[in-house]
């Protein structure tokens, strides 16, 4: 009989406490895997949220803070950019397009976005996959919206729905443009990012619901109204923008920032998203270092269980030693199982980490917008796996010494 076949043998015989210790390691795995696994796919999600655009404007604030209000939404803007500032943007000989948005609306929780049709022809996200419309069309109506692919489904809306805006971006808000109902006009494509949670309208269409709220109140019954064509936006909240020549990147970006009449502010997206992540890192090295310490909790735990073993296996040794097993047959022997163990709670782990992303996947995707693809394991799961097995051969030195060092007569003697 080999010694792997009689290790696997002798664990069978405890079966319980092999177990146990083999639940403790999977555990322990999963959740170092299920950390590096949401960071990447965090990451990922974050870094493919927009691509292709050169610039972002904003006004004055933190670069952080632009990003996350503008790509994110997450946040509001401190102020807003006056229409002259965009137009003189636009205008500027290196700009070949342009993006405005307008901020500061919701419905049940849902940011609404206003725009032109310039965000479908030039928004880029991922490998710069363009936006499309899966149902229905891009807004003609100035009461049209356009919605994103999980507004549509969690609130379960479809073409021709109606829906009624809310000033302020809470989920629950006591000012409703009532007087300006919406219809659905189309429903975007699923795109796993913020997009998905975005309602799209005109600009025009957020001037019209904001006509006689310049006090913050709502204005009274039969207060005067423009006209669809006067409805020309004072300000927007930020502005994509995509050059001609990325060259040209730094110098337009130092013009924007140097603006005689307004203080703006010109970011790049790439530089503000790695620090964004820099922010984040912190705490991604910090859950990381805990992970660890959980695996080499596990692999102690092991250590701790054949440890115990070895003096109830005592007469065990000395029964293999007497037909015929040499010491270092016993060290193979007691390498073997820690190897065993470990390989086991790892493939456990890898199993019961791909079950738990089933199940967390519509979660996540829901309450944080990060979409989380489940994938084969690749080179750096393969690492994490071999270093903990690594990890259980070199603690399972110390238990097999022991059992090496044990003496045929001190396993058939008697301990009083």
């Amino acid at each position: 009989m080999s010694v792997l076949s009689l290790a696997w043998k002798s664990l069978l015989s405890r079966r319980t406490t092999a177990l146990l210790t083999l639940l403790s390691i999977a555990i322990s795995v999963s959740l170092l895997l299920g950390v590096e696994t949401i960071r990447q796919e965090a990451k990922r999600g974050f870094t493919q949220t927009l691509s292709g655009t050169d610039l972002i404007v904003g006004a004055r604030t933190g670069p952080v803070q632009l990003m996350l209000y503008s790509v994110f939404r997450i946040g509001d803007a401190t102020n807003n950019i006056r229409w002259s500032s965009y137009q003189q943007i636009t205008q500027h000989p290196q700009v070949k397009w342009s993006i405005p948005i307008s901020l500061g609306d919701s419905h049940r929780g849902y940011r609404v976005l206003g725009t032109t049709d310039s965000y479908l022809n030039h928004y880029r996200y991922g490998n710069r996959t363009p936006l499309t419309v899966a149902e229905g069309d891009w807004f003609n109506d100035l009461h049209d919206a356009v919605l994103g692919y999980e507004v549509a489904q969690e609130l379960g809306y479809s073409i021709d729905s109606s829906l009624i805006l809310s000033h302020g971006t809470g989920k629950v808000s006591f000012a409703d443009h009532s007087d300006n109902p919406f219809k659905v006009s189309g429903i975007l494509a699923p795109t796993g990012t913020p997009v998905d949670r975005t309602i799209h309208v005109s600009l025009q269409a957020i001037e019209a619901i904001h006509q006689g709220w310049e006090s913050g109140a709502a204005p009274r019954a039969g207060a005067p109204q423009k006209a669809a064509s006067d409805l020309q936006p004072e300000s927007i909240t930020a502005i994509f923008v995509g050059l001609k020549s990325r060259i040209a990147t730094f110098s337009v970006q130092r013009e924007i920032n140097q603006l005689p009449q307004e203080p703006l502010l010109a970011i790049l997206p790439g530089v503000t998203l790695r620090q964004l992540w820099n922010l984040i890192g912190n705490a991604e090295k910090a859950l990381f270092v805990i992970s660890v310490f959980v695996v080499a909790a596990g692999l102690i735990g092991m250590l701790t269980t054949i440890l115990t073993s070895l003096n109830e296996r005592r007469r065990e040794m000395a029964i293999l030693r007497a037909l015929g097993a040499r010491p270092r047959h016993i060290f193979t022997l007691m390498l073997s199982e820690s190897v065993i163990l470990a390989s086991l709670g790892c493939f456990l782990g890898l199993a019961l980490l791909y079950f738990l992303l089933l199940l967390a996947q519509p979660l996540v995707n829901q309450l944080y917008g990060i979409q989380i693809s489940i994938r084969a394991p690749g080179l750096y799961e393969l690492s994490i796996i071999t270093s903990v097995i690594s990890g259980a051969l070199i603690i399972g030195l110390l238990p097999a010494w022991r059992a090496y060092k044990n003496s045929l007569s001190d396993g058939l003697s008697l301990r009083l």
